[in-house]
């Protein structure tokens, strides 16, 4: 009987790979909203009624992405993270929204989104339960997908809680294989190599290119610069796996925004914005909307920093440079010969650093004569320099200077 069941496994893992996603969505990294790292699993909404996993929260921040500017500049997304549902599924195995907390119900508010001209996303685990506890998809799969897309639904985002490997080799191919079949075109995002440590050989990235839009690599940003730091060193130190494997429709994922909450300085926060736009990430803030300080907005609605995200080349930045000075200098290449350079500083000695570099240290494939480089985060400085003069750049402790080169000649 196991072997029967191995080898049923086993084709609908071969159906799923062969079929891919091949959506059409997320040729860019996408971009939103999402719940989880401000407001977790806080579902006492007579306590917390502004800060609840509920109906009215994620009106507000559809609301804020509206009349705040954020969807003018591409943060179309609104995230549902985990917690939403009710414990049980109804009599018909569908899962169902806690009623107390989304009294319209799931469709209500992928109208309201719409509505809006933005899109909603959700939360599924292929686990026997969620993280937080509730309701998972494992042996569920496609009256979930079949749910999702008749709600309206336009991202899933599947973590792998109470699963294991074995499980989530066969699960994460399937709900791939459910979602096509339901014939919306829902952005699928993966949290299947988080669980297996982000590398091979446990971690097939040409597979996960075929089922899934994005995927998380690693473990969940916590509120602190040593969290966004570790990401990035990690990003660097595994790039030669990484690059490859992302593009168009298909994006490494180093987690959410956190700039505007708790811990990061503004600088801190520049520095994390600027780097996810290097790697190609999905820019998904978490953070109240609400109440954040208006710079931490105006900085994370940079358009120049945003054209570098979704330029749609698709190719994720290097790591050039990394030197004793704990300087690190990278670039990422553009559509039209183009580079995106970003130089991060994170010295503890209390001044800024004036980093040296030159363009020929970037491995430009194709390099110009000439380039005009233009300051994208400040938009203070712009000329015309030689493919092979020093360059120089101040940066502050734990920041960022970035710049945009555009080949003359």
């Amino acid at each position: 009987m196991l072997k029967i069941i191995l080898q049923l496994a086993t084709i609908v893992y071969i159906c799923a790979r062969c079929s891919g996603m091949n959506n059409g969505v997320a040729r860019t990294p996408p971009m939103g909203w999402l719940a989880w790292e401000r407001f977790r699993c806080v579902i006492d909404c007579k306590t917390y009624p502004d800060s609840c996993i509920s109906e009215k929260l994620f009106t507000d921040m559809a609301d804020r992405l509206v009349e705040d500017g954020w969807k003018d500049v591409g943060y179309k997304l609104v995230n549902i993270d985990d917690c939403w549902s009710s414990k049980q599924r109804n009599d018909v195995n569908e899962l169902e929204p806690d009623p107390e907390r989304f009294p319209s119900g799931i469709p209500y508010l992928a109208n309201y989104m719409h509505m809006r001209g933005l899109q909603l996303g959700i939360y599924g685990d292929y686990g026997t339960l969620t993280c937080g506890g509730y309701p998972g998809s494992m042996g569920y799969e496609k009256v979930d997908a079949q749910t999702f897309a008749r709600w309206g639904v336009d991202m899933l985002k599947f973590d792998g809680c109470y699963s294991n490997s074995t499980q989530q080799e066969i699960g994460y191919p399937l709900m791939s294989k459910e979602l096509n079949m339901t014939g919306r075109h829902m952005i699928y995002s993966c949290s299947w190599p988080a669980y297996q440590g982000g590398l091979p050989p446990k971690v097939d990235y040409k597979l996960l290119g075929e089922i899934c839009n994005l995927w998380r690599n690693y473990g969940d940003i916590q509120d602190s610069f040593e969290s966004v730091m570790t990401i990035i060193n990690w990003w660097g130190d595994n790039q030669d796996v990484l690059i490859p494997a992302a593009g168009p429709g298909m994006w490494n994922d180093p987690d959410m925004l956190i700039g505007g909450d708790f811990s990061l300085s503004y600088d801190e926060a520049r520095l994390q914005f600027g780097m996810w736009a290097i790697i190609a990430a999905p820019l998904f803030i978490s953070v109240d909307l609400r109440t954040m300080d208006p710079k931490f907005r105006s900085m994370l609605q940079n358009e120049q920093v945003i054209s570098v995200n979704q330029d749609p080349l698709g190719i994720q930045g290097r790591r050039v440079k990394m030197d004793k000075t704990n300087v690190q200098l990278w670039v990422r290449p553009l559509v039209g010969e183009e580079q995106a350079i970003a130089i991060f500083s994170t010295r503890t000695d209390g001044v800024p650093y004036e980093y040296y570099f030159t363009l020929s240290d970037l491995g430009i494939q194709k390099p110009a004569s000439e380039y005009l480089m233009t300051d994208i985060l400040d938009g203070t400085e712009q000329k015309v320099v030689e493919y092979t003069d020093t360059l120089s750049a101040d940066v502050n402790p734990n920041g960022i200077r970035m710049f945009r080169a555009i080949p003359l000649k």
